[in-house]
């Protein structure tokens, strides 16, 4: 005789065809929890990636505007640097020394620093662009032996290489230039 505090339903009194229902009504629901699952994993990558991409957006929107600016940044160096050469110390050649302190000092608040390039140096292609190559014995060949113009930066993304003449072997027979 039958237990009655049994809940089990005996196996002959249910049909087989409601096994099968009940089998592919749960392969089903787990089919649509996996599928769930996937959307929800690509829809959370999609969301990273769009803040990825906003936040790379938001760091380098003044990229061009800066790229631009370099140039007068230049003018201004090469101005002081004239003066220097002819021997100016006067009230102008401080005022654009202190314009380039000041433009350098702006142009650091927002993220962009001079690629540190000097003679002795060993040349790295992702930060210096080789204009002229020089055989020297004064230098390993690879090297930087002048800096010819300023390199810089945007939150370590290179905007403007550094330019730079690079050591060469001297020629056979030692003579230096």
């Amino acid at each position: 005789m039958a237990d009655p505090t049994d809940d089990r339903i005996p196996v002959d009194a249910v049909p087989f065809a409601e096994f099968d229902a009940v089998r592919a009504r749960l392969a089903a629901a787990e089919d649509e929890v996996a599928n769930y699952k996937l959307r929800l994993a690509d829809f959370e990558n999609a969301r990273k990636r769009m803040l990825r991409d906003a936040d790379a957006q938001r760091k380098f929107a003044a990229e061009g505007l800066i790229r631009d600016l370099l140039g007068a940044l230049d003018n201004l160096e090469r101005a002081l640097a004239a003066a220097k050469a002819a021997g100016d110390t006067g009230p102008l050649a401080v005022g654009v020394s202190a314009t380039a302190s000041q433009f350098l000092d702006v142009l650091k608040r927002y993220g962009v620093a001079k690629i540190e390039a000097a003679a002795g140096t060993a040349f790295d292609p992702n930060v210096h662009q080789a204009v002229s190559q020089q055989p020297t014995n004064d230098y390993e060949p690879g090297a930087v032996t002048q800096v010819v113009g300023t390199g810089f930066t945007l939150h370590d993304k290179v905007l403007r290489p550094a330019m730079v003449v690079v050591a060469a072997a001297p020629p056979a027979g030692g003579s230096r230039e």
